[in-house]
């Protein structure tokens, strides 16, 4: 049987993406080990507990296992409650901990990429009103310039803040993250807030390492009017996209925030973003509905013929992955796919999705879009925020229970993809044969 196979540029980099709060376990010092002791905050009131137990040192043989299977890069976050757990002290021993992660990353030949806020904030900030209060965006480059210059020696490209959208969106839009407010005029507060709290950053590190690469991961959601020929679908469509995708990274390019019914200067965050992390799920089709202020009278469905993962909480359309790498295109600078992936604890989906949306990915380089990596979420499975241990992201599984590691195939896909540095239709017609026809039509 004739074989083809799309090919990745050389030094590509292949990952997995993992967060601090959702491995390490035993944290009871951020605002999610807080959040989490509240009823009712939680599905099934489950807790991160030792999660994949990467503080107890099981970081070592994930990232091993990573190593082994082909992976010549890792996304991980700094937990900055662990390294500044009090306004007024610091824990280098903590610190420490990650400057023997990336060191061993590096002695493996793997390239660190390191996210400097992940969705936690430590309890002493948030008792000061976190990201509401002004002082934060200063405080937060006081916390980055003390963990810079322990792990430059070993990092290069940073990201100062994973998905400020989701955070926002999430925590003070209605959504189920901590403080699980609803204020839109507190949100403008937070944005603008982390906004200046990346450019303070972004300046801080090049001060420190001049030779660093500085952007943010923003959650991309692919919103498409669910009717076409219908005005009315387009509007709340369009406002939405300027909302959740555009508002904060277009503010890095000319420091003019723009959140439709609210604009800001913020001069001091202009030129502050050397690439551009795209996290990329799904896709969402938007219908007018004058019954639905509170999203800008747009309700959000998945596209009905869309497979769905096993909770219903992700669609796979991987064409969106094509327009989200074509939206950060326009910021005219490297991007780097930070997360993708999809919960899928009988791994029956998850080859499919996984292949696919790297082909996607394989088109928008031929386009020579500078796309210089991909990082699959995730590694091990972890902690999902407020969906707790009920979604299953890992190539690898895990029995919260007793630590133990669960081989799926999709580690083996991922392998076979990274050797490859590619997608081959042996690979398809061994993990995924019902797109074979699809990704390789007559081969």
């Amino acid at each position: 049987m004739p074989e083809a196979t799309y090919h990745f540029p050389k030094g590509f980099l292949w990952g997995t993406a993992t967060a601090a709060h959702q491995m390490e376990g035993q944290n009871i010092n951020n605002n999610w080990a807080e959040w989490e002791n509240q009823p009712g905050r939680i599905v099934e009131g489950q807790k991160a507990g030792l999660a994949a137990d990467w503080w107890g040192g099981r970081w070592q043989e994930d990232l091993q296992r990573a190593y082994d299977s082909g992976q010549n890069a890792h996304r991980l976050s700094i937990e900055w409650s662990r390294i500044q757990p009090e306004a007024d002290r610091w824990d280098d021993k903590a610190l420490q901990v990650y400057v023997e992660m990336v060191r061993w990353l590096v002695n493996h030949k793997m390239t660190p990429l390191v996210t400097l806020h992940h969705f936690t904030d430590p309890l002493w900030l948030v008792e000061t009103g976190g990201w509401e209060n002004g002082a934060t965006p200063a405080l937060f480059e006081k916390f980055v310039r003390h963990v810079i210059p322990a792990l430059k020696d070993y990092v290069n490209l940073w990201v100062t803040i994973n998905e400020p959208n989701v955070y926002i969106m999430s925590g003070w839009v209605g959504g189920p993250f901590p403080p699980g407010k609803n204020n839109l005029g507190l949100a403008a507060k937070v944005v603008v807030n982390m906004i200046k709290g990346h450019a303070f950053a972004y300046k801080a590190i090049h001060e420190l390492q001049p030779e660093a690469q500085v952007g943010i991961a923003i959650n991309y959601r692919s919103l498409k009017a669910a009717r076409s020929w219908f005005l009315l679908d387009h509007i709340p469509t369009k406002i939405q996209n300027q909302l959740y995708n555009n508002s904060f990274t277009d503010t890095l390019v000319d420091g003019k925030l723009n959140l439709v019914f609210k604009k800001v200067n913020i001069p001091e965050a202009a030129h502050t973003q050397d690439f551009i992390g795209v996290n990329y799920y799904s896709r969402d089709l938007v219908k007018f509905n004058l019954f639905n202020p509170g999203e800008m009278f747009g309700s959000r469905f998945y596209p009905k013929d869309a497979p769905l993962s096993a909770t219903g909480f992700i669609a796979d359309v991987p064409e969106g992955m094509f327009d989200a790498l074509k939206w950060a295109h326009r910021y005219n600078i490297p991007i780097i796919v930070t997360e993708n992936g999809v919960e899928d604890n009988k791994d029956i989906l998850r080859p499919r999705y996984t292949i696919e949306h790297l082909h996607q990915i394989w088109r928008a380089v031929n386009f020579n879009w500078r796309i210089k990596g991909y990082f699959h979420w995730s590694l091990v499975d972890n902690f999902e925020w407020e969906r707790g241990w009920t979604q299953r992201f890992g190539l690898w599984g895990l029995d919260v229970e007793t630590q133990k590691r669960i081989r799926r195939p999709s580690v083996d896909l991922y392998e076979a993809i990274c050797k490859e540095n590619g997608i081959s239709s042996e690979i398809v017609e061994r993990f995924a044969p019902e797109i074979r026809e699809k990704l390789f039509p007559g081969i």
